[in-house]
């Protein structure tokens, strides 16, 4: 059986890397890496510093709602339950 970070590899921006597939997004002066890991099926947000090296890891309650909504309607795209956008660590 395929990992469920596979089902990203066909939307656009997102790259998968064994288990896990990233994406990065720039709006409003901010930068955010957004990585899907398969094995826990789980969402996670990175602020991207203005350097674009650094990134630090957000909660998502800090993150835009545009760009979680975005999130959930790419995990239903890959055919995933956007719910998994919503879970706690």
């Amino acid at each position: 059986m395929s990992d469920p970070a596979d089902a990203f590899d066909a939307l656009d921006g997102w790259r998968v890397e064994g288990y896990a597939a990233r994406v990065h997004y720039r709006g409003a002066g901010d930068r955010y890496s957004i990585e899907f890991y398969g094995p826990s099926e789980c969402v996670l947000y990175w602020k991207v510093k203005g350097d674009g090296e650094t990134a630090v890891p957000v909660g998502r309650d800090t993150v835009p709602e545009p760009l979680r909504t975005r999130i959930r309607e790419d995990l239903d795209a890959a055919g995933l339950d956007p719910e998994i956008e919503r879970r706690q660590l």
